[in-house]
């Protein structure tokens, strides 16, 4: 039995040296400037997609009301809501003439909504704005936002770009569940910081992402996206595979995000988009590493020490599975920037992290998925 562990171990501590590379390389990112200078007015079309977000979309309209002139217009693009959205979009149109409604029922069959959302927003938006923003209806934006990220594309030479945004969580199992699952990002993509090398190893938001109106046009990028459960990311691979430079941010407090409910939701959906496969990457890509340098590290350390280490093989195993844990751990502190107050089951999130990957393996094999009650299209994978 040893000997089989010790062989697992051997092949999670070959993967989890790549992935400390990985994050070796993509350290040393800044984040966006905390005090970024002013910029010129009009320049940014703001798109918020919405469907059913009655609860939360008031919330986000009022955060981006208070941005400075360099929103030139609000666009608010339904895909067919069925609740009271319409009429508190109406209530903040009448209160900031930046606002639009835009009615973008029903979803053609071969697109997901959201990324039929951004396109006609895109289509809507003026063209006196050089850059379209995507905000999300559970996304909480500082009136910095749009100045911090304008200033990084400039420094940094981008056609476009994302924020990581603040985390807030609710219950007690989110605070389990979403580390784990956020985990899993930073194991397979590195950290946030950077500009992208490939288009493998892209990392983008689409809770705040924005990028250069003439580039989404001349590459079609959203278009390219109208299948994905992961928008956001093909679109930053379509432009990466265009040679298109786009970078990914940590935000710090200029912009917050409540994406779930509470950790139920998560489960349910989060693992919808999180494999990231598309027509760029295929499926099931970084699977083995999360299984292997996440997940079971822990199981493996726990088995060497009932069973115990008897032979200078199995010695080194057990320290190497305990390396990989210590390595779990680190993450996690380092992760803890990215949350506002989680609950204290955050530091307990490694418990879950078997459930986790499972969570995504299963999403991998999963063909069909529905959001609020519509089934999502077929992926094209690669």
């Amino acid at each position: 039995m040893t000997l089989l562990l010790s062989a697992l171990t051997l092949v999670a501590l070959g993967f989890g040296v790549r992935v400390l590379l990985r994050m070796v390389r993509s350290a040393g990112g800044s984040p966006l400037a905390g005090d970024p200078p002013p910029v010129a007015a009009g320049l940014v079309s703001a798109i918020v997609p919405v469907l059913d977000e009655e609860a939360r979309v008031g919330a986000a309209l009022a955060a981006l009301r208070r941005c400075g002139p360099e929103v030139r217009e609000i666009l608010v693009v339904d895909g067919g809501s069925r609740d009271g959205t319409a009429g508190v979009v109406a209530a903040a149109a009448a209160a900031d003439s930046r606002i639009r409604w835009i009615d973008a029922a029903p979803v053609p069959p071969e697109w997901n909504g959201k990324a039929w959302g951004i396109a006609c927003g895109l289509r809507a938006a003026s063209a006196d704005a050089a850059y379209i923003a995507t905000i999300d209806a559970d996304v909480r934006v500082s009136p910095r936002l749009f100045a911090a990220m304008l200033a990084k594309r400039e420094t940094e030479d981008l056609a476009a770009l994302s924020v990581a945004t603040k985390q807030e969580l609710g219950d007690w199992l989110e605070g389990l569940l979403h580390p784990a699952f956020l985990c899993t990002l930073v194991y397979r993509f590195g950290l946030p910081g950077v500009r992208a090398r490939s288009v493998g190893g892209v990392q983008a938001n689409g809770q705040c992402f924005l990028a250069r109106r003439e580039t989404l046009l001349a590459t079609d990028a959203i278009a390219l996206a109208r299948d994905s459960r992961c928008e956001d990311v093909t679109i930053a691979r379509a432009l990466v595979a265009r040679g298109y430079g786009v970078g990914f941010y940590e935000g710090e407090d200029a912009v917050t995000v409540r994406m779930y409910a509470n950790g139920t939701e998560l489960w349910r959906n989060w693992p919808r988009s999180l494999p990231m496969r598309d027509q760029f990457v295929a499926p099931g890509s970084g699977l083995a590493e999360v299984f292997f340098v996440q997940a079971l590290p822990l199981p493996l350390a726990i088995a060497f020490a009932l069973l115990g280490a008897t032979t200078p093989l199995a010695h080194a195993a057990f320290g190497a599975s305990v390396g990989l844990v210590m390595m779990r751990l680190g993450t996690l502190a380092g992760m803890r920037r990215a949350y506002a107050n989680p609950p204290p089951t955050y530091w307990l999130s490694p418990l879950v992290d078997l459930a986790v990957v499972y969570a995504l393996a299963a999403s991998v094999m999963r063909r069909t998925a529905a959001w609020r009650g519509r089934t999502l299209v077929a992926e094209h994978s690669a």
